[in-house]
């Protein structure tokens, strides 16, 4: 056409531009921009619409490097303005592009996962390049329509502008043009961040007196945004009242219940859109495999690991994430390293899933070295990367190389430590019995010490019996967290090992008038797809009979091996015989029990504890493995213990 003679008008740009956009070619894009302002047609709402799409869709892009570049050094100066910013919707983690100025040379186009230490720098030039490209084209638009609208708002939406995106929603409203689905669903999400439910509720008002609620963007956005302001019931009430449901809405009513730990509706959730046929994206595998984790669902896991390998999304590194998170947590550590070392390439979250995955089975040096291979590698530690390989240094008692990563957090990397890093010091010093030094290592936050941070030390003194710091620990943390009944319940059995039953019983009683009840401790195993529960003490499984005779056996054997009962471990004054039965009939026993009975010889028997094991039961289920030929794998709240052979992988030091 152009060589005909003939010169484009204003009804050719729009299509024009949208080819450059599918054809993903910045540079002609850019070459048809400079056509649009020296033809006079830059002005017309059409192609300014098209032009703000495209510049929003190139942001997008990875793999462009040398495309940027040559353009960047050949476009005439007149067209270089509208190239310095190229992002506005978010894109995959594993596909995040940025244009930065990291050297003289110009603009280097980097495609890799972001970690925290430079996201700030990334942002503000994101912002940056935003309100120089995308905005630009907006202000010099004479006449606007929703459109235009929609799509710089939902621009500063999604560069984390929401107080310029809000703003531009009530001057919408100012020019007689009435938001439609597309702009609710551009800022409900700001709510969501700002957990602000009322100002939600508003914008669900809305939509339903403007019967958009049956839109399933404005249904996901409203699950969303309903979902991080604590309130899944009115998620699960949005996505009901849905007249239709897509792969979207379905997600995000899995990722609202498990965002709010209601891991089995998640997972039922999860079962209804398989039955439905709803095609599985990877971000409902991103949601469940973390479900599986919590509630040691190693079945299921296994199932979803086989449907992911078949439909072929094992090489999504967010899944294969997810995957080695799964694996760790439910006591798979081979499979989840197997996985890890399959990955082409790792991002920040496969890093220190598996980091951590190693520090809670005992393989402290594992983790560490993971943590240099990811340093070798470019990738820069974060926050949580550093959680991981302190808690390694805790779980192995590695006191100075924890010293020197806490340090290296602030003066390597720039990041200061929190509650987490604290807690995992102050952990690895009481372990060492370095009572006084954690307590000094709290007491110099720069902020109040949570009550978690001092829970952590107050551990440690009752495992070396030092009553006295305990009460000054316990003094404050009520002060900070009154209804702790944790803590509560730790004074008192630090006052049971001490003999001092006055001072025990005293508490006891301060909890009954506060209206506290000591979580009961409980433990869990998977036999044959079927999760059993046991509470110690308890005899109410139709197996019980069995379970105790199996035990009785047990314990006969081990007498035979050597084993003596630890007494001091009952907290309560009764006499030995009494004592003993008690222990016995500790949950876990039970659980471990019921597994043998119920298991062909030879298999590895997986139990969940949701307090921490006592030393008596650490001793007797060592020699419970020696005895069946077993490996007995015990996840308690704190960490995995691998009993094979009569020894334990975490060398009798937790």
């Amino acid at each position: 056409m152009r060589a005909s003679g003939k010169c484009p008008d204003q009804r050719v740009f729009p299509a024009v531009l949208k080819c450059c956009t599918l054809l993903r070619d910045p540079k002609l894009g850019e070459a048809v921009h400079g056509c649009v302002i020296k033809v006079g047609v830059d002005g017309y709402l059409y192609t300014g619409n098209a032009l703000m799409n495209m510049y929003a869709k190139f942001q997008g892009m990875v793999g462009l490097e040398n495309q940027a570049l040559e353009l960047f050094d050949e476009m005439h100066e007149l067209e270089r303005s509208f190239l310095t910013g190229n992002e506005s919707e978010p894109v995959d983690e594993s596909e995040k592009c940025v244009l930065s100025n990291e050297s003289n040379d110009g603009l280097k186009l980097r495609s890799d996962a972001l970690d925290s230490s430079n996201q700030a720098t990334v942002t503000a030039n994101r912002i940056c390049l935003w309100k120089d490209n995308v905005r630009k084209v907006f202000d010099t638009m004479p006449i606007r329509d929703v459109v235009s609208w929609n799509t710089v708002i939902a621009g500063n939406a999604q560069n984390g502008l929401y107080e310029e995106a809000l703003m531009m929603v009530r001057e919408m409203v100012d020019t007689n043009l009435r938001p439609d689905a597309f702009t609710l669903s551009s800022i409900l999400p700001i709510f969501a961040e700002y957990v602000d439910v009322n100002k939600g509720k508003e914008i669900h008002g809305y939509a339903i007196r403007h019967r958009f609620d049956s839109d399933m963007f404005i249904g996901s956005s409203l699950i969303d945004m309903y979902a991080k302001c604590s309130r899944v019931e009115d998620s699960l009430q949005v996505f009901k009242l849905l007249p239709r449901r897509d792969s979207i809405s379905w997600n995000s009513v899995i990722a609202a219940c498990m965002q709010n730990l209601m891991f089995d509706e998640g997972l039922k959730y999860f079962r209804h859109m398989i039955n439905y046929g709803v095609k599985l994206m990877p971000a409902a595998f991103s949601s469940v495999l973390p479900a599986c984790a919590h509630l040691t669902t190693l079945h299921l896991g296994k199932q979803l690991h086989g449907y992911i390998t078949r439909v072929g999304l094992d090489d999504n590194i967010f899944i294969a994430s997810s995957l080695v998170d799964m694996y760790a947590k439910c006591g798979k550590i081979e499979q989840a390293r197997c996985i890890f070392n399959r990955m082409e390439r790792h991002d920040m979250v496969s890093w220190t899933a598996m980091m951590m995955g190693c520090a809670l089975h005992g393989h402290a040096h594992d983790a560490i070295s993971l943590f240099k291979h990811m340093e070798a590698d470019g990738v820069r530690p974060n926050y949580v990367a550093f959680i991981a390989v302190l808690t390694a240094c805790s779980h192995a008692g590695l006191a100075e190389e924890a010293r020197e990563y806490f340090d290296s957090m602030t003066r390597d990397y720039g990041i200061s430590p929190g509650l987490e890093h604290y807690a995992a010091m102050a952990d690895l010093l009481g372990r060492a019995g370095k009572l006084q030094e954690a307590y000094e290592l709290i007491a110099s936050m720069q902020f109040e010490p949570p009550g978690g941070v001092w829970s952590a030390l107050l551990a440690a003194c009752r495992v070396h019996k030092n009553v006295e710091l305990a009460e000054n620990v316990v003094e404050k943390i009520i002060r900070v967290d009154p209804e702790n009944i944790g803590a509560l319940v730790i004074m008192s059995n630090i006052y049971s090992a001490a003999k001092r039953w006055k001072d025990a019983a005293r508490v006891r009683i301060m909890m009954k008038e506060m209206g506290f009840r000591k979580k009961p401790a409980c433990s869990w195993i998977e036999v044959r797809n079927k999760v059993h529960a046991f509470i110690a003490g308890d005899n109410s499984h139709p197996l019980y009979d069995k379970i105790n005779e199996a035990l009785g056996v047990l314990s006969d054997q081990m007498e035979r091996e050597g084993y003596v009962p630890d007494l001091s471990e009952v907290l309560h004054d009764m006499g030995d015989e009494e004592k003993r039965r008690s222990l016995q009939n500790h949950s876990e026993r039970l659980a471990i029990a019921f597994g043998i009975i119920s298991t062909p010889p030879g298999t590895t028997i997986r139990i969940i504890k949701n307090i921490r094991v006592c030393l008596d039961c650490h001793v007797a289920i060592k020699f419970i493995s020696k005895i069946v030929g077993r490996e007995i794998i015990v996840r308690d709240n704190s960490r995995f213990h691998h009993f094979k052979d009569g020894k334990c992988s975490c060398g009798d030091y937790w």
